[in-house]
């Protein structure tokens, strides 16, 4: 599905993706003065390398998608820029700029996802056999982060359940777990934190089979950055952000709750379901309110909604449940 002209996401206020390339030609512009008066023989791309992060060899590389009826907002979507420096990914680093500074590091071919756990056999898939499995969808989600920060996002990929199926699970397996790639010597970034890699998430079964939860592979018609979780990532956008796991090299199908990093790091503050709710508040903040990152400061709060605004969708699967002891 490599090499193809995306689909049109219409949007009032999409950020030409001229203007956010041209920063890069000003770059190689500079870099190549510098060449000029004798700055040696790296050469001008592998200085703008240095001068400016890498987001990952394949960046920029075009997917060939459809639309998706499964598309569920009409917002503006959040610039590239914003995107892709604006980020959480600890293993490149704490901080929001980090990741877009240090993931050129991840090496994301070749590239492989392992499945085993309750499963007719295991299995091994290549990144690039998955991107053909079936047509990718052009799918835009409002993504809510628990920070209280959110974005709308031109997703690339098609439901996790086609991927899950093909995976054959046991009518035993009730969760799947996503485990995602951690090497200490291309992540060094990881021990600034107390976190005990690698990064775990899990869904319960028919949380994952829902058709909006998506196995993603790029947003804004391109193959994903390496800071936004490249090769492969879920997204589940009715919960918040980081139950969508990154840069997923083993999926497995468990009868009982996987153990997730952060559910594991902090009980009281991210639970197993992390559904978006906002009558449910982290300890240290409010979940009432959120800012829409790239709009002017005056106008990013805004009240956030339950289940992300994916209610009709998605609430079915928790008739009878308590959502604020089940966080």
């Amino acid at each position: 599905m490599l090499i193809g002209k995306p689909a049109d996401i219409p949007s009032s206020a999409i950020t030409p993706k001229d203007q956010y390339l041209n920063r890069r030609r000003f770059l190689r512009g500079v870099v190549s003065g510098v060449v000029a008066a004798g700055a040696g023989a790296l050469g001008a791309e592998r200085l703008a390398e240095v001068f400016e992060p890498r987001i990952g060899a394949l960046a920029g590389t075009k997917l060939e998608t459809v639309k998706s009826p499964l598309t569920t907002t009409g917002e503006d979507l959040t610039s590239l820029n914003d995107l892709t420096h604006y980020n959480n990914f600890y293993e490149f680093g704490v901080q929001k700029n980090q990741p877009a500074e240090n993931a050129g590091a991840l090496p994301t071919r070749p590239w492989t996802v392992r499945v085993d756990g309750k499963v007719k056999s295991p299995k091994t898939f290549d990144i690039d056999a998955l991107l053909k499995l079936r047509p990718l969808e052009d799918r835009v989600y409002r993504h809510r982060c628990v920070e209280a920060w959110s974005m709308v996002i031109p997703w690339v990929g098609y439901s996790l359940s086609e991927f899950i199926n093909l995976c054959e699970p046991l009518s035993t397996a009730k969760y799947v777990q996503f485990l995602s790639y951690y090497d200490k010597k291309v992540e060094k970034w990881g021990s600034e934190t107390s976190i005990f890699w690698p990064y775990s998430e899990g869904l319960r079964m028919d949380e994952a089979m829902h058709p909006l939860a998506l196995l993603t592979f790029g947003l804004y018609g391109e193959v994903l950055p390496n800071q936004n979780g490249a090769p492969v990532r879920i997204v589940v956008p009715w919960k918040y952000g980081f139950k969508s796991a990154k840069s997923i090299v083993a999926v497995r199908f468990l009868d009982k709750m996987p153990p997730t990093t952060w559910n594991d790091q902090a009980p009281r503050e991210y639970g197993f379901y992390s559904n978006v709710n906002p009558s449910v508040d982290h300890p240290r903040w409010s979940q009432k309110t959120e800012r829409r990152i790239g709009l002017p400061f005056y106008a990013q709060r805004r009240t956030t909604l339950l289940f992300n605004g994916y209610g009709d969708q998605v609430a079915s699967l928790y008739n009878g449940m308590d959502l604020k002891r089940n966080f």
